[in-house]
């Protein structure tokens, strides 16, 4: 390389060399911030329900975090990620949750026509008129360890939450419903 080529080059490296110097090192500072800062307040939290009710819980949601499907009287076993809670609880900490419910969930394995023919596919659309959608503001009771969000759907469309490490079944779960709940005439 001839004299003033080279000096460009070596003053261009030079600033391209300090560039990545500058760089280094404002992301060495940034997670050395980072890492003095407290802990997260939010967490990330799978989610899962407990359907108590005859119908199905043909989807859910909490806080916009989706959970699975569930027939009735089932649940626990399937899980979906996430929703987020605070790591602390606090006062007045609720959740929103929406779900869509089928009440007859077994009426299709009755039908005559042949499944997914043309007249069982318009015989669900109608099915599917029947399905009903809800939404409930629910109060997330206190925790001393964040957890997973656990649903519990309820007769009379009651839907209770919790957020807690503990699993339902111990005697310090807040909702230790039996899975069969007998369903009033009138809600």
């Amino acid at each position: 390389m001839s004299g003033p080529i080279m000096k460009k080059f070596l003053v261009g490296g030079l600033f391209g060399v300090l560039n990545i110097v500058r760089v280094c090192l404002l992301a060495v500072g940034m997670l050395i911030a980072s890492a003095c800062q407290s802990e997260s307040k939010m967490l990330g939290a799978s989610v899962t329900g407990y359907n108590h009710t005859s119908a199905a819980i043909n989807r859910f949601s909490v806080n916009g975090a989706g959970g699975p499907n569930l027939g009735p009287h089932q649940g626990g076993g399937k899980k979906s990620c996430c929703g987020v809670i605070p790591r602390h609880w606090v006062p007045g900490l609720r959740a929103i949750v929406e779900w869509e419910k089928d009440p007859d969930p077994y009426a299709y394995g009755e039908w005559p026509e042949r499944q997914f023919s043309d007249a069982w596919t318009k015989r669900m659309a109608e099915h599917k008129k029947g399905y009903s959608r809800h939404k409930a503001v629910v109060d997330i009771p206190r925790y001393s360890v964040a957890g997973a969000l656990k649903v519990h759907f309820l007769p009379c469309d009651q839907v209770r939450i919790s957020a807690d490490n503990i699993k339902p079944g111990d005697s310090r779960y807040p909702y230790n419903y039996p899975m069969k709940m007998e369903e009033p005439k009138v809600c």
